[in-house]
């Protein structure tokens, strides 16, 4: 690399002599060793050919005599240093004074004020204050939460508190991180009538607004801004010098020196200074041209290429020079553009035809201003009388003063008149009123003729005054000034003695004016008295014109050392090295102004650097190729650098060095083309680096955008030249390299994070003894941030799917790879925990979880691993589960008491709430390879059906032994203990569904149906024989009712001496009814029952069937039982039982919902009316001995 201070156009060693000379001569050293050396020694880290030891050598060893030189030579450096930044500030004053060629632009994008550590914690404060409820903020639990996230994990972060500490922090970017977290939370809310999610959002950012600010809206604003905050407005003049005095270090004292020496509020001197270094510059090419001294370009036909490109530039330079009006605010001539006889190659505005001033281009206007003060020596009138004077321009318009009276002739009235005469003829005369009564006109008393110039005196001067013959005023005086204004356009004026050839033949005296028709068109006109046009001109064309007064403050410039660096050649310095130098300090002075600038120039800092290398022939490509290298330079010291910025000054200066520059410039010089490839070789390190770093180069997804321009800029470094575009597998490589990297980098940190966070370095150091459980927890730990770390990756940064479609593909990579190094130590956990542990499950369910939602990593390299590694534990699980239930099922069902525990028994209830965890378990594992998932279904399910099955013939068995030892009286009240196995069976009926079923596909479903369809069978039968025993045991019970019946049969033993009996004593004593204890106590049997069962079983549906069967089998033995006794006629005893047995039977089934189709069955209706018949039958032959009892419906019935 070449010496920082050499130039671009003029790097060959004579011209180098020369600019070391001039710059010798200009009151600075030969090349600004302290600066030099400065640049060097910035430029050193990392580059190859730096020549920072070239500009001071260093010291053979640290001895006494060495350090006393140090003293001197540090202040020799800092004078030098002085020196070369006031030269520098000279230039950069000039620019701004009078800038010819740039504007401050004003398309821009704004800036957002930069957050700095403090203003961090404070916001840390408030958000702490909120949550815990400190402010007057009222918010919802969603809205908490939201903050709390915000807050643990954005605020709270290190890259944040990096990113902070950088300066590439706004607040804009918290805002924007916080506004797109709550997006995703909004989104994922349910919909709530009558309020929209975009009013939640607003109401939301409103709120958060308020937390940011805290008290500060209370607080009033200062009242004057300072220059760092207004830097991103348009400046004016003031501001852009005091910017300026604090970049280059310039004292308030030297700024006043150097503004008044220069005369920047001079715009005459400040476009005569730009005349004579754009004459210099040409003057420099074409001394290049004749000697032939170029620098080294990378082609030879190139060096007269750079002489074109020499003038091309200086004529555009003049073309705007000469587009800019003469003087700024004055009136303005029709400005002309004219070829120039001399140096038309070097300035040709584009008119073929030669075009000559004429005489009236020329001609000026003036602004005359005559001020009358008073008369003096007035004698020849009284003193009452009334005197007045007049006032003309000759050619133009007479104006008057007031009256006075003539003891006091004072006025001090002004007359302002307007001519385009440069020598005009004034006149003024004194009168007074006539009083004669013939008289026309007013006396003259006196006159006074003047010639004035823009030269002229313009204080108030007595003149004498022509009088009248014979007046008696002969000393006669008028106090008068006359101000005559010098037009913009009118340079310079006065009388000068001259001879020419073509003009001004004659040598006499001329009044001569010097007229500037444009910035390169003058005038040398020559005129007489009361004439417009000039008489002759010549038209200055193909010269600088160069006039100046002599500064009273000379004296005063030496004194203080000012005057070598204004009266320095700008033209024979090295304006590549000064600009480099003003580059960079405006890059430092703007990256700690208060702006998050990320690199980028305020408009007021692009102006005056646009304006300088217009100016001063700065090449683009040096301009930009510095600006790479502090760009990189402070972007490896930690700041954070738009990649936007970094790419377009690397496509300027590739198109540059590649030979397609949009503006047409075509040299390359070799310094350029070395420095470019350096820098390239450099840039493409930084990039790759900050690839590598992403989650901490630009944390959050912060600033918005950089990563996909740095990806798009790393393919453009890539590129061979600016023409081919580079195969996307190279980019692709090179991505995947760096991203391999950055799965290292970021799992090496998080690991960091996760032993800070949790145990204390001690415990760190034992972490081999920790205990199994300890190393789960923290492995469990260790997997939640890993998974928070790849969410935040896709969430922030996807970005780059924008710059290329295969980004996602290359971070899925990086996430297999990230995996791989968690691997490592999951695998360590997990090998150290106790056989048949199933504390790893939680583990498998949070990384399954989270990878089987993630397309790209679903089944992936990882996943399969962590599958492998549970499969053996998910099956050992499942079969000691399976073991462990099945010997519940036969401990408890031996053990079971059939009290009622929900909806079964204790035994069944634990049965299913086991088989129910175990299936739950699996299924929320969500296994993601589908065979295996579909085995553990299917095993799960066969399970439960055996597992049930197993329940049900156990409960059956019991019921059955149950039922044997029941009462065969009316006594028998159904046992508690079997409406809970009936219900243990019901349940079992339920729970088959849920437990049995499975959720396979329709091939699957019916593979299945066959097995599902047993269990549901043996249920049903299982049910129907459980409902058919306890009716045989009701109808039983029914079946003893009649046997005591038949003891009453017409014709047996027993009828008749059980009638006599009764007969007998009836004469006695008061004899019960017959029958009527039988009837009413199996009456009372069948409805409590009937409430037992409705009260204790839990289908209705069952209990209904039960009651049907019960009532039709019921009405079936009654009828048989009567059948039996079609030949004989019922004892009055049976009929009466029968008949309210029958009648409340009827109407008890009735009440419990038995349907009329089975209530009136044809069973029914033969018992009936075998019934009645019975009752007329009775009701003759005893003459009414049943006593009311009768099968008519009534409600008069005995309820005997």
């Amino acid at each position: 690399m070449l010496d920082p201070s050499s130039s671009e156009e003029e790097s060959d060693e004579g011209l180098e002599e020369e600019s070391r000379d001039v710059l010798v001569a200009a009151g600075g050293s030969q090349r600004a060793p302290a600066a030099a050396a400065r640049e060097g020694r910035r430029d050193a880290p990392g580059r190859s050919g730096g020549s920072s030891g070239a500009a001071r050598p260093g010291s053979p060893s640290p001895s006494g005599l060495s350090e006393g030189r140090d003293e001197p030579e540090r202040q020799l450096d800092e004078e030098q240093e002085r020196r070369v930044r006031l030269q520098l500030y000279v230039f950069v004053v000039r620019c701004i004074a009078y800038p010819f060629n740039a504007k401050q632009p004003t398309d821009m994008a704004r800036r957002q004020q930069k957050l700095n550590k403090q203003q961090l914690q404070l916001l840390k404060e408030r958000f702490q204050a909120f949550l815990n409820g400190d402010t007057q903020i009222v918010a919802d639990e969603a809205f908490c939460n939201a903050v709390r996230s915000y807050y643990e994990v954005f605020l709270k972060s290190d890259r944040v508190a990096r990113m902070v500490q950088s300066g590439g922090c706004s607040a804009n970017d918290f805002r924007e991180v916080f506004k797109k977290n709550i997006e995703k939370r909004v989104r994922s809310l349910p919909e709530i009538d009558g309020l929209s999610k975009e009013t939640v959002l607003s109401s939301w950012i409103a709120k958060y607004d308020a937390i940011y600010r805290g008290e500060e809206d209370l607080c009033k604003q200062p009242n004057r801004m300072t220059l760092s905050a207004v830097s991103e407005l348009i400046l004016s003049k003031e501001q852009l010098y005091e910017m300026f005095q604090q970049i280059l270090g310039i004292k308030k004292l030297e700024h006043q020196l150097l503004y008044n020496a220069c005369q920047l509020d001079n715009a005459d001197e400040q476009a005569a200074q730009i005349r004579r270094e754009l004459d210099g510059r040409l003057q420099l090419a074409e001394k290049m041209a004749k000697e032939r001294r170029f620098p080294k370009f990378i082609a030879k036909e190139m060096e007269n290429m750079y002489i074109e490109e020499l003038r091309s530039s200086v004529n555009l330079l003049m073309a705007n020079l000469e587009s800019l009006p003469v003087s700024k605010g004055g009136p303005e001539f029709k400005l002309q553009k004219l070829k120039r006889s001399q140096n038309s190659a070097f300035l040709d505005l584009g008119d073929e035809n030669e075009i000559q001033l004429s005489k009236s281009d020329v001609v000026l206007s003036f602004t005359l201003e005559i001020v009358i003060m008073e008369v003096q020596g007035l004698k020849s009138v009284a003193p009452n009388r009334i005197v007045y004077c007049t006032m003309e321009v000759e050619g133009g318009e007479k104006l008057q003063t007031d009256q006075a009276e003539a003891s006091r002739p004072q006025w001090g009235t002004q007359g302002d008149f307007t001519t385009t005469h440069p020598r005009p003829v004034v006149k003024v005369k004194l009168f007074t009123e006539s009083t004669g009564v013939l008289a026309l006109e007013d006396k003259e008393l006196g006159r006074v003729i003047l010639y004035p110039t823009s030269n002229s005196s313009k204080s108030a001067e007595l003149q004498r005054m022509i009088v009248p013959k014979n007046s008696q005023d002969s000393d006669l005086k008028i106090k008068l000034a006359v101000r005559m204004d010098k037009p913009p356009h009118m340079k310079h004026s006065g009388y000068l003695y001259a001879v020419g050839q073509k003009v001004w033949k004659r040598w006499k005296k001329r009044y001569f004016v010097l007229v500037q028709v444009s910035q390169y068109t003058f005038a040398m006109c020559s005129y007489r008295e009361k004439k417009s046009e000039p008489q002759e001109l010549m038209q200055l064309e193909g010269y600088t014109v160069d006039y100046t007064d002599p500064h009273p403050d000379a004296d005063r410039f030496q004194k203080h050392d000012m005057d070598e660096f204004i009266s320095a050649n700008p033209c024979k310095l090295d304006h590549a090295f000064l600009f480099r130098i003003l580059q960079r300090q405006t890059l430092d002075h703007r990256l700690n102004d208060s702006y998050s600038c990320l690199g980028w120039f305020s408009p007021g800092q692009v102006f005056v650097l646009d304006e300088y290398c217009a100016r001063y022939g700065v090449r683009g490509c040096h301009r930009h190729l510095c600006y790479l290298t502090e760009l990189m330079e402070h972007s490896e010291n930690g700041a954070v650098i738009d990649p936007t910025l970094l790419h377009y000054s690397f496509a300027f200066c590739a198109s540059h060095v590649h030979g397609n520059r949009p503006d047409g410039i075509g040299t390359v010089s070799m310094e350029e083309k070395e420095r470019f490839e350096e820098i390239k070789e450099r840039l493409s390190s930084l990039l790759e680096n900050q690839i590598s770093h992403f989650r901490y180069c630009f944390p959050f997804g912060r600033p918005e955008g950089a990563l996909k321009a740095t990806l798009s800029l790393l393919e453009r470094v890539l590129m061979k030249d600016i023409a081919t575009p580079i195969p996307a597998e190279e980019v692709k490589k090179v991505v995947r390299k760096c991203l391999e990297k950055a799965a290292l980098i970021n799992y090496t940190r998080l690991t960091e994070y996760a032993k800070i966070e949790g145990p204390a370095e001690k415990e760190t150091e034992t972490m081999n003894l920790a205990t199994p459980a300890r190393k789960l927890e923290e492995v469990l730990h260790l997997a939640e941030l890993c998974i928070e770390v790849l969410q935040q990756n896709e969430e922030h940064h996807a970005e780059g799917r924008e710059a290329f479609a295969w980004w996602p593909d290359l971070l899925a990579e990086h996430a297999e790879k990230f995996w791989a190094l968690f691997t490592v130590d999951m695998d360590t956990a997990l090998e150290a925990q106790p056989q048949d542990s199933w504390d790893s499950f939680p583990l498998f369910q949070l990384l399954n979880n989270f990878l089987r939602n993630d397309s790209l990593l679903c089944n992936g390299k990882f996943h399969k691993h962590l599958q492998d590694i549970f499969v053996p534990l998910v099956i050992r699980y499942v079969d000691l589960m399976e073991s462990s239930i099945a010997q519940s099922v036969h401990r408890g069902f031996e053990q079971e008491t059939w009290q009622p525990v929900n909806n079964g028994s204790a035994t069944s209830e634990d049965l299913f709430w086991k088989l129910d965890a175990l299936q739950m378990f699996v299924f929320d594992l969500h296994w993601p390879e589908q065979e295996f998932a579909h085995h553990l279904e299917q095993r799960l399910k066969l399970m439960a059906s055996d597992m049930i099955e197993a329940c049900v013939k156990r409960t059956r068995t019991a019921f059955e032994l149950k039922l044997q030892k029941a009462s065969k009286t009316t006594d028998l009240r159904i046992p508690t203990s079997m409406c809970t196995m009936f219900n243990v069976l019901v349940d079992a009926k339920k729970q088959s569904t849920k437990l049995c079923a499975l959720d396979g596909g329709q091939e699957l479903r019916s593979q299945w149906q066959q097995y599902h369809s047993k269990i549901d069978d043996l249920i049903d039968n299982t049910v129907k024989e459980i409902i058919s025993l306890l009716v045989s045991k009701f109808v039983s019970v029914l079946e003893g009712v009649l046997s005591k019946l038949s003891r009453y049969d017409e014709g047996s033993f027993f009828s008749s001496i059980l009638s006599f009996t009764v007969k007998a004593a009836a004469k006695y004593v008061d004899v019960p009814k017959p029958g009527m204890d039988l009837a009413d106590t199996y009456i009372m049997f069948v409805r409590q029952n009937q409430d037992i069962l409705r009260e204790k079983v839990n289908e209705e549906m069952y209990v209904e069937k039960l009651f049907d069967q019960w009532y039709s089998n019921s009405m079936k033995v009654i009828c048989v039982w009567l059948a039996d006794r079609l030949d004989l006629q019922l004892h009055i005893y049976q009929l009466k039982t029968l008949i309210k047995i029958v009648k409340k039977t009827y109407r008890d089934f009735r009440l419990q919902g038995v349907l009329e189709g089975t209530l009136n069955s044809k069973t029914y209706d033969t018992l009936y009316r075998r019934l009645t018949v019975e009752e007329a039958t009775a009701s003759v032959s005893e003459g009414g001995g049943l006593q009311g009892i009768t099968m008519k419906d009534s409600d008069e019935e005995e309820e005997a």
